[in-house]
């Protein structure tokens, strides 16, 4: 372990302590960013994806141009309204919504804060080997909670908007359920692009080898074209749009397992020839 000064198991406790009090504070003071700043960001962010100009339908548009599929690509319409069915369903939606941006906009300081606690009881050859761990942690969130908003939520919003299984069916969702989902594929992605980090850790543990993850990509590509059926609209190029990106991702992590199970053997072959050479 590193060379600080052994700490009692109260002194860790208190130590804990003021790293979680540390997060919640920022997560906290985002959040009341976000409160007060919450009209407009229902009106601009949550609500976004719900507009047929949002950023991400105007590319679907620019493409369907491009490849002659303007019936399929362009949204003309999105046929639902949404409402507030419980007393208090607008504000409780607010607080949620609150919360979650301000954990979103703090996670980068509060996994720091979850390191800086973690760092200290590992050995100097693993603290070295972790350097960019809160920057790649930080980065893989970020750029998942972007696909989640930007690609995820306004396909699935257009597939449950447009889906319908008679005419007789309005589509007035309520806030709550709106919010949940929109919450739910945001967070959802910002959690799943942290898998390089996770079999990274999980071949640093001796659990998975790249080996084993070539043996089983077929059915890991199954698994991610029916995660891209189930959240996109029914057809080929809205799957591809989630699926893509979620295969890429599990290549990423065979390629840093590889480099990971390398370093391995490297650090246990110089270990045994330390060994040896000592013996001798």
């Amino acid at each position: 372990m590193s060379e600080e000064k052994e700490m009692s198991f109260l002194e860790h406790l208190e130590e804990l302590r003021w790293h979680v009090v540390r997060s919640i504070g920022a997560i906290f003071i985002c959040m009341i960013v976000a409160f007060i700043f919450i009209r407009w960001i229902f009106d601009n962010i949550v609500f976004g994806p719900a507009h047929v100009d949002f950023i991400t339908f105007q590319w679907l548009c620019d493409l369907g141009h491009f490849t002659g599929a303007e019936d399929a690509l362009c949204v003309k319409s999105l046929p639902f309204k949404v409402q507030s069915r419980y007393v208090t369903g607008q504000f409780t939606m607010s607080l949620t919504a609150s919360f979650v941006i301000g954990l979103i906009v703090a996670f980068p300081y509060v996994f720091w804060e979850v390191w800086s606690f973690i760092k200290p009881g590992l050995y100097r050859k693993e603290q070295s080997n972790s350097r960019g761990a809160v920057f790649a942690v930080s980065f893989l969130f970020m750029l998942g909670v972007m696909f989640g908003y930007f690609v995820m939520s306004p396909l699935a919003i257009w597939f449950m908007s447009t889906y319908s299984i008679s005419d007789m069916i309005v589509n007035e969702f309520d806030i709550t359920s709106y919010v949940s989902t929109i919450v739910a594929l945001v967070f959802g992605s910002g959690l799943l692009f942290q898998m390089p980090i996770v079999f990274y850790f999980l071949t640093k543990v001796g659990l998975v080898t790249p080996q084993f993850m070539r043996k089983y990509r077929r059915h890991a590509i199954v698994s991610i074209v029916i995660i891209g059926a189930i959240v996109t609209p029914p057809d080929p190029l809205s799957q591809m749009l989630i699926s893509l990106p979620l295969y890429l991702l599990y290549e990423v992590s065979i390629f840093i397992s590889a480099i990971e199970l390398r370093k391995k053997k490297k650090r246990e072959e110089a270990e045994l020839a330390a060994e040896q050479a000592g013996m001798s």
